[in-house]
């Protein structure tokens, strides 16, 4: 559980692929200042499996909780929250599939945030969390999403993007992602523009700051 006198404000911020997520965690970090503010993503704790073949880690149902290390992202979450930096893990995804054999720094800052679909399932995880966030996007929209992105940015195909979807993302969806949406405290639908989302969550994070330092 949240300690009354923890040095940080822990924010998880929730939502399916394609719902504009780390937009809006970006538009976040310009408002408060990265002085303000640290970001973890939940992928960066993906499990590594070096013991398998390319070809078999392509295959991991990347979108499953079992595929990611929450164990570690609360012990990291812990220590960030006690005013220690810590070195994360570095996921090289598309490419890969593995672990860096480098970390990357995250430093312990007033406002922590954590991304990412599967944030909110996690029981351990949400206990560390101040407010919880989940981004409220219909399917279709994040489909065409990850699809403009996954073609622009990875050079995928249409069937290949499609065929991913339909297999992995759309159930895990379903059966993980949707329904830890009972556990946000504040929902962002679709419909609002980035500013006004950021303008509430910064508002809301403004209130706990209030509470939580003074």
């Amino acid at each position: 559980m949240v300690k009354s006198r923890s040095k940080s404000i822990v924010v998880g911020v929730a939502g399916g692929t394609g719902a504009g997520k780390s937009t809006i965690v970006k538009e976040i970090l310009k408002q408060l200042g990265t002085e303000k503010v640290s970001v973890i993503q939940h992928d960066s704790y993906y499990k590594n499996r070096p013991e398998l073949s390319f070809e078999e880690r392509t295959k991991i149902n990347f979108d499953h909780p079992d595929s990611l290390e929450t164990n570690l992202l609360v012990e990291h979450l812990n220590l960030l929250i006690s005013g220690k930096n810590v070195e994360i893990p570095v996921f090289h995804h598309f490419t890969k599939y593995l672990r860096d054999s480098s970390t990357k720094k995250v430093e312990s800052r007033p406002i922590l945030i954590v991304e990412g679909i599967l944030v909110l399932n996690d029981k351990e995880l949400r206990d560390l969390m101040n407010l919880k966030v989940f981004i409220d996007v219909p399917p279709d929209l994040r489909f065409i999403r990850r699809l403009k992105r996954e073609l622009s940015e990875h050079g995928r195909s249409v069937e290949s993007v499609t065929k991913q979807y339909l297999a992995t993302i759309r159930t895990m969806h379903e059966e993980y992602v949707e329904p830890s949406k009972i556990y946000a405290d504040v929902f962002i639908p679709e419909g609002w523009s980035n500013r006004q989302a950021v303008n509430l969550l910064v508002s809301h994070l403004q209130t706990l700051q209030e509470k939580h330092f003074s």
